[in-house]
């Protein structure tokens, strides 16, 4: 990111000079995939690739917004924060954040706004809640709230959720707060407990490949999903001694999956119950420095996710494939809600040059789409950079 440029843009669009620059990552998730609404572990870190911040308060009663990203604009009183703007697009984001503080009795003042991010729009990558978190990170600094991070954490997902409507579990805005460099979340979704592992990915990089197809789906079959969970449990959880799927271990597994009244119903739980796991044994892979182990059950993880969750499609499943052909590749599978957006890929350094000679055109012969490619380091959660 040129941060002088940045700043000479926020000059031509104020008048004036930038008073701090903020700065929020994307997240990739490295393994489990769809376990966090049902109460199980995720394994995300947060990438270089982010939401930039530069911000300056103003003697005037308005807010404004503006990013290099987007042509929409906007100048709202203060007499009308937080409401929510029907055509705001992105710039409801913020608003909800603001929203949350002002309920926190938390107010702002009048401030010049530009967001630049250099996150791939639809990768999902988690843009929104880089966007909710550099917002929440600058208010909290700007006017002395002191919130610690883990509550702005749950303020930015509570504006996503309540504000925005989107229905987003915690992981999100989690891993785009509380990343640690060289780190990856052990996250349990349920409880918020979670554990720093050290990724130590010696003469390896992170490979995030951009399916560039529209995730249509993603959203209608997410909710199909949870509704599917939901089902499952409840057909195994006559006794009421579980709260969530991933309360129920493989071996539990064994003895309640007769209980389900259809094959899909199976798959489902199956899915999550053995993703839970995976992450429980992802996690001592790497700590043991392990890196075939983990490749192998990101592997698996991919395969459950097309198989038993159904919710890969054909372009996630090409460019998997095509990695997994690859010399040098550990392990590939597919990050986000699925159809469309990313895979994240283990690659060994003098491998990646080839893996995107070779992936690349083989995909798009596959799909007629170009992918994009991503080498992502991992880094700190939000913060002001200066």
């Amino acid at each position: 990111m040129d941060i002088d440029a940045l700043k000479k843009e926020f000059s031509r669009q104020y008048n004036k000079e930038a008073e701090a620059l903020f700065f929020s990552p994307g997240r990739v998730n490295l393994i489990g995939e769809h376990t966090d609404y049902n109460g199980g572990y995720v394994f995300p870190c947060a990438i270089n690739y982010g939401t930039y911040l530069l911000a300056a308060k103003n003697s005037s009663d308005i807010v404004r917004f503006a990013s290099t990203n987007m042509d929409l604009k906007m100048e709202i009183p203060l007499s009308e924060l937080p409401k929510k703007q029907p055509d705001g697009a992105w710039v409801n984001y913020p608003l909800g954040v603001i929203n949350e503080f002002a309920k926190k009795q938390i107010y702002i003042a009048g401030l010049d706004l530009l967001y630049c991010g250099n996150i791939p729009n639809g990768a999902g990558l988690s843009s929104s809640a880089s966007i909710e978190l550099v917002t929440s990170v600058l208010i909290n600094d700007f006017y002395k709230a002191g919130l610690p991070m883990m509550e702005m954490v749950k303020l930015s997902q509570r504006a996503e959720n309540l504000f925005v409507g989107v229905n987003s579990g915690i992981m999100d805005q989690f891993a785009v707060g509380m990343g640690k460099k060289d780190h990856a979340l052990a996250l349990k979704c349920d409880t918020l407990a979670y554990s720093e592992v050290p990724l130590k990915l010696d003469g390896c990089k992170i490979v995030i490949s951009n399916t560039n197809k529209r995730r249509g789906l993603a959203d209608s079959k997410y909710n199909e999903r949870r509704a599917e969970c939901e089902k499952a449990l409840e057909e195994m959880n006559a006794e009421g001694k579980f709260t969530f799927l991933s309360d129920i271990d493989f071996e539990m597994f064994n003895d309640l999956y007769k209980r389900l009244s259809d094959k899909v119903l199976l798959k489902r739980a199956r899915h999550v119950i053995t993703e839970n796991q995976r992450v429980l044994d992802a996690m001592s892979a790497l700590e043991r420095g392990d890196l075939s182990e983990f490749g192998q059950l990101m592997n698996a993880s991919h395969v459950s996710l097309r198989d038993d969750y159904e919710v890969t499609g054909s372009e996630l499943d090409a460019l998997v494939e095509e990695a997994w052909k690859v010399e040098g590749v550990y392990g590939s599978r597919m990050t986000g809600a699925g159809f469309g957006g990313c895979t994240v890929s283990i690659v060994k350094d003098s491998a990646v040059d080839s893996f995107i000679a070779k992936v690349g055109p083989a995909y798009e012969k596959r799909t007629g789409l170009k992918p994009l490619f991503y080498i992502a380091e991992v880094g700190d959660g939000a913060r002001r950079l200066e």
